[in-house]
């Protein structure tokens, strides 16, 4: 029975499970916006089951078509290099790549059927089609972004801006000011993250020609933009309050910006080229990310409520 659990346990761990919970909260942001109480709950379960869905075969095809980049980085994190799986051998390439297609047939489903109980289904429609298409040419064909120098912009734009605008147009029909600028510090963040989990992965992205901005520009500017993205994620807020927010939802991240200023004195004294201080960059650029999204969740539910 052992033999048939070990491929199973490593293919769950290949499509990083734990990641989930940042998509869904972006997701919930983007319900919460739309107002309380959920015009349709059914179909918010729904979108929500198809952008996961999106996000797995994101996961798989990541892990697929980073193999010869996770193989040659020789300092992998807990939040960078992969999910170890294929280097290490627990299961065949192969099968990451048949999981990311199922996972997408899967996504293209679940959004074609929730684009048909949409309020505006031409809106709803295009934002999934647009969202599940830069997913997978993320990191596969035909524009294989991330290793071309787009990965982090494009991601920065889908993950939280793209997952919170869909959970928001399938509620309400429309887009809203309101729904942008709440994306706007949540966008920031993840641009931010998404640089400081790629400066472990230099070396072994270098090595195979995978271009990251930390490959091109090099870790230590790399790691400037970061800083800049955390500080312009804060500085917005005041702006976001002052263009329409509401004042509670602008207030919302200021919880994590201990951790944000805390990465910024970081990243001055030059973490970013501490081998020792990268698992640590990583996980708290991500906990800043979803602590500061599951912030604004909380405050949307509470202007909703009140």
């Amino acid at each position: 029975m052992m033999r048939w659990l070990h491929p199973i346990l490593a293919l769950i761990r290949l499509g990083r499970p734990l990641h989930l919970i940042g998509g869904a909260i972006f997701y919930g942001v983007g319900v919460a916006a739309a107002g309380l109480p959920i015009t349709d709950p059914g179909l918010a379960l729904l979108g929500l089951a198809a952008t996961l869905s999106a996000q797995l075969m994101n996961h798989y095809s990541n892990d697929y078509f980073d193999h010869e980049a996770d193989r040659a980085n020789p300092t992998p994190t807990h939040w960078s290099g992969g999910s170890r799986v294929l280097p290490e051998g627990h299961l065949p390439a192969q099968a990451a790549l048949i999981a990311a297609i199922g996972w997408g047939c899967i996504a293209l489903l679940l959004a074609t059927l929730s684009t048909l109980s949409a309020p505006q289904p031409l809106l709803s429609g295009t934002l999934f089609a647009l969202a599940i298409a830069l997913a997978w040419v993320y990191s596969g064909p035909p524009l294989y972004l991330h290793r071309r120098g787009w990965g982090e912009a494009v991601g920065a734009l889908l993950v939280p801006g793209g997952t919170a605008l869909v959970g928001f147009s399938l509620q309400t029909g429309t887009l809203r000011p309101s729904i942008f600028l709440t994306i706007i510090p949540l966008c920031l963040l993840q641009f931010a993250m998404l640089i400081a989990v790629s400066l472990p992965d230099v070396t072994g992205d270098r090595a195979v020609g995978k271009r990251t901005l930390a490959v091109i520009f090099g870790p230590q500017r790399a790691a400037q933009w970061q800083s800049y993205a955390i500080g312009a994620a804060l500085i917005s807020l005041p702006l976001l309050f002052v263009a329409g927010l509401p004042p509670l939802v602008a207030a919302a991240p200021l919880a994590t910006a201990p951790i944000g200023l805390w990465l910024i004195a970081r990243l001055r004294r030059n973490a970013w080229a501490d081998p020792t201080a990268w698992n640590s960059l990583g996980f708290w650029s991500i906990g800043q990310l979803v602590g500061s999204a599951g912030m604004m969740l909380l405050a949307w539910l509470g202007v909703g409520s009140g």
